[in-house]
């Protein structure tokens, strides 16, 4: 068993994702089968803060929360910051949806609403490959990059929640959920200058997002640490 279930839990999510080279994850993956077998002197940090621990709680639900208001079926269509009007197909139609996605894998509101239903079923493991065929058709589908960086973020894989939140960026400066996403994996990774540069843009385009509560406390959180 690996000695850091979270090293190995965010290489395995970037494999997942396709943000690492199966060169690298075969390399990584070694190095920490072998860091298994050292011995670390006792953690002189001590316990993570309390909120942090809460946030890092919260994350999933707000993973959910966001698909299901953020993401519908036309998700991929929708405008910067605009509202979803349709919703997520519950369980009893996921059947459905798998057999319409099998039947047509090359349509991407139905791929990207399959993803979302997983998501909303508590099954991220399954939407991660929907999100990615939809990503080898169109690399820069939104929908597809925000769904994969909210997945990526609740699972703990900062670093390519980043990637993925980035790319959105690049393309929709203001976008509420990749600046939620990124935010928040700065905020988990200590930079706390970073995560209030992100999260100052959020609060001003996220008011009704539903994550906004909880990133104002951890934005003032995040200031004080940065005297700011």
């Amino acid at each position: 068993m690996l000695r850091s279930p979270a090293a190995r839990r965010d290489l395995e999510f970037a494999r997942a994702a396709g943000m690492i080279a199966a060169a690298d994850y075969a390399r990584l993956r070694a190095a920490l089968e072998r860091d298994a077998f050292a011995r670390r002197p006792a953690d002189p940090r001590g316990t993570a803060p309390v909120r942090t621990i809460v946030a890092a709680a919260v994350i999933a639900a707000v993973t959910i929360a966001v698909a299901v208001f953020y993401l519908p079926p036309s998700a991929g269509d929708r405008a910067p910051g605009e509202p979803a009007t349709g919703t997520v197909p519950q369980a009893n139609a996921l059947a459905m949806l798998e057999a319409r996605a099998s039947a047509a894998p090359g349509d991407v509101p139905t791929q990207l609403a399959l993803a979302d239903a997983y998501v909303q079923a508590g099954r991220p493991q399954d939407a991660v490959p929907r999100y990615q065929a939809v990503l080898a058709k169109d690399p820069n589908n939104v929908a597809a990059l925000d769904g994969l960086a909210l997945i990526l973020v609740a699972s703990g894989s900062d670093d390519g929640a980043i990637v993925a939140a980035n790319r959105v960026l690049a393309q929709r400066p203001k976008d509420a959920d990749a600046l939620f996403v990124k935010g928040f994996a700065l905020y988990r990774k200590s930079d706390w200058n970073g995560a209030i540069d992100v999260w100052t843009v959020y609060l001003d385009v996220g008011q009704y997002h539903p994550a906004a509560e909880m990133v104002r406390g951890l934005y003032a959180d995040a200031r004080a640490k940065a005297g700011r």
